[in-house]
């Protein structure tokens, strides 16, 4: 018995806890069927994106050598038809994947990881820090966040790293209010109070004690922002501010507005990425609402 007790650590108990909320949380999310279609297609297009340099190739975004016409219809051999440049349609939607999927993953957690730390500090100073910061975060709020991320991508070089700091730099402020409100329910509690009288200093109470409660609300947050991450990326990279030299959802788009398929009614030029587009967006937001539902029980009550 004594032998048994001395092997119950700290760090065991707490990896013990993490394993059964883990447990948990999949019980509860295995509930909603609208996160289980969006979990499936979200696993989907990470195949596609993983095993794209196996399946097509990193060749077939090069302009030169392409197998095709230009502008073919879908047929047996391209079965999306071909760009501009005679390169498979099918095979730029799939290689494209791995771009527009990454820069909206590393726009969101950039975006969410400044709103969280901006919330968090916000709520535990309070006075005219809290001020200030909640002034800015209301400045960026009223301005719109698209024509921001135009205008810092205008200035900056064109490249994925302009493109994922554009919109993580404007897309913060939604974060950030719920954050600081979240922050100032927790610090409101006792065992802050305790925590403060026993010398805990503000690091202290803002990782061991606040960071830990506000992680749940920055989860559903990070999966809820992807969608519009990507959404983002796609309207700057179809507005030709996005890298030129890689392939994207929204740079198809842009150069299918370049070559008139619109005007031609080369709808296969445009539909494909569209799609993508439409459907990972909408993968991530089932995911979102899934998970902030889980881990945020009173709005199941509330619906």
């Amino acid at each position: 018995m004594t032998t048994d007790l001395a092997r119950v650590t700290p760090g065991r108990l707490a990896r013990q806890r993490r394993r059964r909320a883990a447990v948990r949380f999949w019980r509860q999310y295995r509930t909603h069927r609208a996160g289980l279609v969006g979990l499936a297609a979200l696993a989907l297009f990470g195949f596609v994106a993983l095993t794209a340099p196996l399946t097509v190739g990193s060749e077939v975004a090069g302009v030169t050598g392409a197998p095709g016409s230009p502008m073919e219809s879908p047929s047996g051999e391209f079965p999306l038809g071909t760009d501009r440049f005679g390169r498979d349609l099918l095979g730029l939607v799939v290689w494209g994947s791995r771009v527009s999927l990454l820069v909206g993953l590393l726009a969101a957690v950039l975006s969410v990881a400044i709103g969280a730390v901006v919330g968090i500090t916000a709520g535990h100073f309070k006075g005219a820090y809290a001020t200030v910061m909640m002034r800015v975060t209301d400045w960026f709020l009223v301005m719109p966040t698209l024509v921001l991320a135009i205008a810092l991508a205008t200035v900056l070089s064109r490249s994925l790293g302009t493109v994922v700091l554009a919109i993580g730099v404007t897309s913060w402020p939604t974060t950030a209010r719920l954050v600081r409100a979240q922050t100032l329910a927790v610090e409101s509690r006792p065992y802050i109070e305790r925590a403060r009288a026993l010398g805990g200093g503000h690091w202290h109470i803002m990782s061991r004690h606040v960071l830990p409660n506000v992680m749940p609300l920055v989860l559903a947050q990070t999966t809820l922002m992807v969608s519009s991450s990507i959404l983002a990326e796609a309207t700057l990279a179809f507005l030709g501010l996005g890298d030129p030299t890689v392939v994207s959802w929204g740079g198809l788009l842009q150069d299918a507005r370049e070559a008139g398929a619109v005007s031609a009614g080369d709808w296969w030029y445009l539909v494909p990425p569209g799609i993508a587009i439409a459907a990972v967006a909408l993968a991530f937001t089932l995911c979102g609402r899934a998970v902030e539902s889980v881990l945020n029980p009173r709005l199941e009550v509330a619906r």
